[in-house]
């Protein structure tokens, strides 16, 4: 088993409760790629040593522990540079990674679908391409011959070209799942679509099981879940509503992943509904929150599209007094437990409730000469209704209250031999 040193640093413009904080999650971290967590170490820093980060004398004191206890890899909570890497390594004989490198190496083991393995391999050499600096200086420069650019290519600038050709047909492989994905989304867009977002294994998944009786996978461990997982379920008065879970957020998620992740995000945030799922009973939760309503704010996220979801009232550390201070502070927000199957009826009258608010209904009456508009109307509302009467077309339909004002201009102005009555 190989057995891990993490080491995270305090300085006077930092909260050590928080670098404390940061350090236990990085140990969960470590703990889900397999590795043995030694002893965890939080240095004291005036300023950060641009050469080795925590400065050469405190490396060789961690050198010396490793040695102690077998240690074979040092990991660091922030994001180390490249020549922070090679110094840190020479100086300490060990497998020095920071927590970009265990959160990548996690991505990838849960990595299932070929969208999700290609995001994942191209956030990887995104971060891998500037840390191939001096790795084949030990090697000399190849002797020039035909084929060979000037006098020869050093092995460094073969690597770096593969590796920025690789990162070209990854990219471009990811925008072709992205337009074949979107073409299925514009294919949903009339129907409802909710979104479950939160922290890494907040209960996503399970709450997504007991709402729609699906059957995602749940595992109690981070980023259990890459891939977007779409599941319908009947809402009385409301009718289907998609419910999507997909990745779960963290603190210091790396830019590469970010970068690479980026259109399965905005493509979760652009649901009708957004359930912000919260675990009640993590002793972090309220910095959880913290972290994915920055990334809410970030990506413009209105809050009233966004419902509360504080999770796991079953478990012990859960008490009426955090129910009522977290009541008061979030208002609509809506105390479950996915797994025990709890306050469900209460989150699907909230939803239902909120569609109520957001949606028109209308009932329109189609003639012969109109029934072009048939095509519109499924193509852009959601038809919750459809009967023949006679020669005649009876439609019941749903339209985004955003949306009435174009909609009534349209059938004014295309359709106005279409009878339109409105029902809410």
């Amino acid at each position: 088993m190989e057995k891990a040193i993490l080491v995270g640093v305090w300085t006077p413009h930092s909260n050590m409760l928080m670098v404390e904080e940061h350090l236990a999650e990085l140990a969960d971290l470590v703990g889900s790629v397999g590795l043995t967590i030694v002893d965890s170490v939080i240095q004291k820093m005036t300023r950060l040593d641009p050469g080795t980060f925590i400065g050469s004398g405190k490396v060789t004191q961690l050198a010396e522990l490793a040695v102690t206890h077998g240690v074979t890899h040092l990991i660091f909570d922030e994001e180390l540079s490249p020549g922070q890497v090679k110094n840190l390594e020479v100086i300490s004989d060990l497998i020095v990674l920071d927590r970009t490198n265990i959160i990548l190496d996690i991505f990838a083991q849960r990595a299932r679908s070929r969208e999700a393995k290609v995001q994942v391999e191209l956030a990887q050499l995104r971060y891998l391409l500037p840390r191939l600096t001096g790795v084949w200086t030990h090697l000399e420069r190849q002797k020039g011959g035909i084929g060979l650019r000037g006098p020869g290519e050093t092995q460094l600038e073969t690597d770096r070209r593969l590796v920025r050709t690789r990162i070209k047909q990854l990219r471009i492989e990811l925008e072709k799942i992205s337009r074949i994905r979107n073409t299925q989304s514009r294919r949903r867009r009339r129907e409802l679509h909710v979104s479950l977002i939160g922290y890494t294994n907040a209960g996503k998944s399970t709450l997504l099981n007991a709402l729609t009786g699906a059957d995602a996978l749940v595992m109690d461990q981070l980023f259990a879940t890459l891939d977007p997982f779409t599941r319908s379920s009947h809402l009385p008065g409301i009718g289907s509503v998609l419910f999507t879970d997909t990745v779960g957020f963290i603190r210091k998620l790396p830019h590469h992943l970010v970068a690479s992740f980026r259109s399965t995000i905005e493509q979760t945030l652009q649901a009708d509904l957004l359930l912000h799922i919260v675990d009640l009973n993590h002793p972090r939760f309220t910095d959880h929150l913290a972290t994915v309503k920055g990334l809410l704010q970030e990506m413009s996220i209105p809050p009233e599209r966004v419902i509360m979801v504080f999770n796991k009232i079953d478990e012990p550390t859960a008490g009426e007094a955090k129910f009522r201070d977290l009541a008061d502070a979030y208002p609509g927000s809506v105390f479950v437990s996915a797994l025990k199957r709890l306050n469900l009826s209460q989150l699907r009258e909230r939803v239902t409730g909120f569609f109520t608010e957001q949606f028109s209904e209308y009932r329109l009456l189609i003639n012969q000469a109109s029934t072009a508009f048939l095509a519109v109307a499924q193509r852009d509302y959601q038809i919750l209704d459809t009967r023949e009467e006679g020669d005649d077309i009876r439609l019941q339909v749903r339209v985004r209250r955003s949306h009435v004002s174009r909609f009534l201009k349209l059938m004014k102005r295309e359709f106005p031999s279409v009878q339109v009555n409105q029902l809410n």
